[in-house]
């Protein structure tokens, strides 16, 4: 059952209250959260259904071919996918149904371990979707994002795509463009950034998490990796403030809003597809 408006509100007041103050205790409290796993309402309990879709469609951008092949050395290989502050793993479990190995980031010890028991228990409802490649391998780490650590340790440098569903509206707006810069660098060259973005409709000067996200924050910022982009008095992003094209850039190669996704962003989540800009043979 889905919660009621003045659930809702409640849940994001409770939410804001528990991160308030210093945005260095952040890591710690979202450990808080999972470590005491009575208040979590952002768990929606399924993957996304936009995400569902898009990998059961036929739409041009190749997302749902789990292998790639090596023309010159004629080797197959799984495609590797990362999703950052993954919370229970539902949505790696369904990439691993895909026959991706997908890999679950998340900052607390405590949600990796949920995410491994969660896997134990559940991944049987996640039906294979191609027999002729099988499933995918799930893993589930624990350790930050922006940090090298996690991913040296499983020896992948960059991953052929990355998911990212409330990941971004989970960190302070003055990280974003550390976030942006680590998905440059953590995307492979023929990778796929995917990003639901939500909530859209929740204006930036309510606060957060989760913190408002309307599309251009994805544009401006994906546009200009590690750039400082300013804001208004109202916390909204100044659209083409910066007017030099950035050949670091991701670009946007889709935009649109899904048919289904949890009933929170009904209406008002869209779903963006980003690679690195193509650039010119020399």
């Amino acid at each position: 059952m889905e919660a009621s408006t003045d659930q809702l509100t409640d849940a994001r007041a409770r939410l804001r209250a528990h991160f308030a103050g210093d945005i260095a205790d952040h890591k710690d409290r979202w450990s808080q959260l999972w470590d005491n796993p009575v208040f979590l309402p952002f768990d929606r309990g399924t993957p996304n259904p936009a995400l569902t879709d898009l990998l059961s469609s036929q739409d041009g951008h190749s997302i749902a071919d789990a292998m790639s092949y090596n023309v010159e050395s004629g080797i197959k290989r799984r495609r590797t996918v990362l999703v950052p502050g993954c919370g229970r793993g539902y949505d790696v479990t369904l990439f691993a149904s895909f026959g991706f190995d997908a890999y679950g980031l998340d900052v607390s010890e405590s949600a990796v371990n949920m995410c491994r028991e969660e896997q134990e228990r559940n991944a049987h409802k996640y039906a294979v979707q191609d027999h002729s490649v099988g499933a995918g391998k799930v893993e589930f780490l624990a350790g930050d994002f922006f940090s090298d650590a996690w991913n040296r340790d499983i020896g992948i440098g960059v991953f052929d795509i990355i998911y990212d569903y409330t990941f971004l509206s989970a960190l302070p707006p003055s990280l974003r463009p550390a976030w942006s810069s680590r998905m440059k660098q953590l995307l492979g060259d023929v990778g796929l950034l995917i990003c639901i973005e939500f909530p859209t409709y929740k204006a930036p000067s309510t606060g957060g998490p989760p913190y408002g996200l309307p599309p251009q924050v994805y544009l401006e910022h994906l546009s200009h990796p590690g750039k400082d982009i300013p804001y208004d008095e109202e916390g909204y992003v100044k659209v083409g403030a910066i007017e030099d094209e950035d050949p670091e850039a991701l670009e946007r190669i889709a935009h649109y809003q899904p048919k289904r996704t949890h009933e929170v962003g009904k209406g008002t989540d869209w779903v963006s597809i980003w690679r690195h800009r193509c650039k010119p043979n020399k």
